[in-house]
Formats: C-alpha cells, sequence, structure tokens
C-alpha cells in the first residue's frame, strides 16, 4: 500500500538509490497558498547530514512542485512533488546483496515478492519518508488556516528523559539544538550519549513525543475509525516505529478511575476538563483538549560490528554495516511524526467538514 488517507490522499513513490522519490496528493482543497519556502523548510528539518549526530549522506532535498498549483495557490487537483537524489553510494551495499542483514527488510521482501532492492533497502529506506514530509508540510499550511498546530520533539534517548510535562516546556528551543529536546540541559547529555554510541559502532533508540493544539471538537469516528487510532497506524507506519500511546497511556493502567476521569468544567461558557489523561480524544472524537502521544524508535539496525546471518541460500554468513547510517533515528523523525500527525488531521477536518 503506498497511498495513505481518505479525502486528504497521499501516494509516495521512489527507492532510496533510484533517481528520485516523491509524493502525489490528490484532494488537496483548492486556494490554498502554496509556500515553498515553508516546505523546503520542513524538508531541511528531516535531511540527512544535517549535524554529527545523523547519517553524512549529503542530499539537499531540493523539492519541485510538478503539478496542481497555479500563481502560488493550489489547483485541487494532484498536487505532485519531486525530490531527486544526488549522494546516493550504491556500491556501499554491495556486500549485502545476497545477505540479509539482522532486524531490517531484507528476509521479509524478498519472501514477499521474490526479489528486492539491496540498495540502502529500496522502498523500505527511511529516504521515502522526505515524502510524507512535504506533504506533510502541505497539510501544515491547511491547518494553519484553521488555527490548528503541530509540535514534536524528542523527549527520549535511550535512559536519559525529559523530566518536563509538555506544558512547562519552551517549544521555541527544540530547533535550537540538534537533537531537537527543549529541554537544553538534557539535551546535551543526549548529544553525548549518541557520539559516544556512535564512536562504538552501534546505535540506540529514542522517543519522540508530540501535541496537536487547537484541533477542534468532533474528529474522528466512534467506532473503526477512531482518531487516536488513525494517529497510531499514522506512527506505526513510520520506519523504525515501534511503540504509540497518547494521552496517560500505559502509565494509565497504575491509576483508578476516581484519578484517571477528566472532570468537566465549564469556564465562561466554555466546557472543558480539569486534566487531560484523555489525551484530548474520547470515544475515538476530539473534545478540544490538547492532543499529545509519544513515539518510540529502536535502535537503527544497521551497526558497524560483525552479526551472524544468513544468505539467500540459507548458509550462514556475518554482515556488518558500511556506508552512512543515523547511530539514532529521532532528531530527524520529529518532521516526520508530525507531517503524518498533519495528514491525519487534514483528513479528518475534511471528513468532518463533508458530514456538516
Amino acid at each position: 500500500m503506498n497511498s495513505f488517507g481518505k479525502l486528504f490522499r497521499i501516494t509516495t513513490f521512489g527507492e532510496s538509490h533510484g533517481k528520485a522519490i516523491g509524493v502525489t496528493i490528490d484532494g488537496c482543497p483548492p486556494g490554498l497558498k502554496i509556500d515553498e519556502t515553508f516546505i523546503q523548510e520542513e524538508l531541511a528539518r528531516r535531511r540527512p547530514g544535517q549535524s554529527a549526530i545523523v547519517t553524512q549522506r549529503k542530499e539537499a532535498d531540493q523539492m519541485e512542485i510538478l503539478s496542481g498549483v497555479f500563481e502560488g495557490k493550489s489547483t485541487g487537483t494532484p498536487l505532485m512533488m519531486l525530490i531527486k537524489n544526488k549522494d546516493a553510494r550504491s556500491k556501499d551495499y554491495s556486500h549485502i546483496a545476497e545477505k540479509y542483514r539482522p532486524s531490517h527488510a531484507d528476509f521479509t521482501y524478498q519472501k514477499k515478492y521474490g526479489l528486492r532492492d539491496y540498495r540502502g533497502g529500496g522502498r523500505s529506506s527511511a529516504r521515502e519518508t522526505a515524502a510524507r514530509v512535504a506533504a506533510g508540510a502541505i497539510a501544515k499550511l491547511f491547518l494553519k488556516e484553521h488555527g490548528i498546530k503541530i509540535t514534536g520533539y524528542v523527549s527520549q534517548v535511550g535512559d536519559l528523559k525529559c523530566p518536563t510535562d509538555y506544558k512547562n516546556l519552551d517549544f521555541s528551543q527544540i530547533e535550537n539544538t540538534p537533537i531537537r529536546c527543549p529541554d537544553l540541559a538534557m539535551a546535551d547529555q543526549m548529544i553525548e550519549l549518541i557520539k559516544t554510541i556512535k564512536k562504538q559502532g552501534d546505535t540506540i533508540g529514542g522517543v519522540v513525543s508530540a501535541v496537536i493544539q487547537g484541533c477542534p471538537i468532533g474528529l474522528g469516528e466512534p467506532v473503526f475509525d477512531k482518531l487516536h487510532a488513525a494517529l497510531g497506524n499514522a506512527m506505526l507506519g513510520i520506519n523504525a516505529c515501534k511503540g504509540f500511546e497518547y494521552g496517560s497511556g500505559f502509565d494509565g493502567v497504575t491509576m483508578r478511575g476516581s484519578e484517571h476521569n477528566d472532570i468537566f468544567e465549564n469556564i465562561d461558557g466554555k466546557i472543558t476538563t480539569s486534566t487531560n489523561f484523555s489525551g484530548g480524544i474520547q470515544g475515538g472524537i476530539s473534545n478540544g483538549m490538547d492532543i499529545y502521544f509519544r513515539t518510540a524508535f529502536k535502535p537503527v539496525a544497521t551497526i558497524i560490528p560483525e552479526q551472524q546471518s544468513v544468505n539467500t541460500s540459507g548458509e550462514a554468513t556475518t554482515v556488518s554495516g558500511r556506508g552512512r547510517h543515523d547511530p539514532c533515528v529521532v532528531p530527524r523523525a520529529v518532521p516526520i511524526v508530525e507531517a503524518m500527525a498533519a495528514l491525519v488531521v487534514a483528513d479528518f477536518l475534511l471528513l468532518q467538514r463533508r458530514i456538516v
């Protein structure tokens, strides 16, 4: 499945070491002002080579709009964006052409399709997420017109956790550090940990937290298209994402109902809740409060130390990582998480508009 969404629907294409990657958006409302500078800024947040703690592949990720825009505004027809690959080094992967890398998609792709593109993982590569970020930027522009803002940040790397609740963080600090953690003291510790892990030829995982603010009441369906289920689907479809929780999440199991219930109150004619353990979603439908969630990312599967594996003939072999890889994926995952959340909310906003 290469498409995502119902009304605001995207289809991505391309491979890590192909000529280009890109996305087509079908269903973008007409008349939306397309800010190409903003789209490029979003891509710059995800692109490789941006700091010493990410992969050193050098891609400018220069986006080109091929259709769907006239005189700076969307036309309502399919909007297509293309990003050419400039710095692919396919020779870095020739040694694993007949080998299965542990915890990669090599084995499953080979068995499902009967062949695989071993150059950087082909379609399974996180390189594809640049197309999602480009589409997510369009969704963000649409949401901005409706007063909706999505902010993601790194809240954990390994055992290092940001101790501050998101409501007390200064989000303006997120882009002031390459790790994208607004707690700058914790950010420095995270960076040092990643550098240490990188020197060892190893990798480490982390958590990206996100908050959606300004979401109107009523988005989501009460049965199979619950808003939190759609967000979970979007997040778990991101490369290396291994977990999703929203609101109180797994911590909520330690509480009693009398502690966990979000009590309704009327403040100056507006119904709200005194707490927000529900994470802004009740019965699968947004309630107007902040929607906040966390996504867990595993350690990147490619490591330098030699590992045991098998080849395509089932014979025992060894494999080690070569080329340029992220020691920790979470700094570059932040804009991807934001983009996927924006695509979900934009789609549900259009669905709700159709209903009313």
